[in-house]
């Protein structure tokens, strides 16, 4: 569809918004891939529930099930603009750019070799996923070395289990925080805080 032409109400609208604006609306349907929200200063979309949408990932920095673990038809939501989907015709949105990120608080207060107290949640063949705080999970590998075991088995952990770990990395870019158990990470030369 030709929106320009076709709905040049709604292409003027989009056009006038920048990267960063604050938009304020209803949230007018859920779907299993996103939110449609309607805008308080936008046209009706001529084929969606609203001219504004949020994908599954831009509504909450915390891991969700599903869309309804955040919003629910009807509410009203505040958005940070994040850009103008020409093919849509549809102004895309972003619910956690208007909250703090947990992972950068957690990075702004945690120190490479702080031992922490936290959950294990899943344990994979490639090691131990640790909850720890404020929904900040990190990754406990179960390395191998050439010719020496895992230092880890699977078998030694069990979800639901609390463990010691000690912060390794926090690599904010990629959102990843890598952990080692105490006595690993001795040897491996990260030295515990004090």
């Amino acid at each position: 569809m030709d929106w320009q032409s076709e709905s040049p109400g709604l292409w003027a609208f989009l056009a006038s918004l920048h990267s960063g604006d604050i938009l304020s609306g209803t949230v007018a349907a859920i779907e299993r891939f996103g939110v449609f929200v309607a805008l308080d200063d936008g046209p009706a979309h001529p084929l969606f529930p609203g001219v504004g949408f949020i994908v599954i990932p831009e509504l909450s920095w915390r891991h969700i099930d599903a869309p309804t673990d955040v919003v629910h038809v009807g509410q009203r939501v505040s958005c940070e603009f994040l850009q103008f989907d020409t093919y849509n015709a549809e102004a895309r949105l972003s619910l956690r750019a208007r909250e703090p990120d947990p992972l950068q608080a957690f990075a702004d207060r945690t120190a490479v070799g702080q031992e922490l107290r936290g959950t294990v949640e899943k344990v994979l063949p490639f090691g131990i996923i640790v909850g720890l705080e404020d929904g900040i999970a990190g990754l406990v590998p179960f390395r191998e070395a050439p010719g020496r075991p895992a230092v880890s088995l699977v078998e030694d952990f069990e979800a639901g289990a609390k463990v010691t770990a000690v912060v390794t990395e926090i690599d904010l870019p990629t959102r990843r925080v890598l952990l080692s158990r105490p006595k690993v990470a001795r040897r491996e030369g990260v030295v515990p805080v004090t």
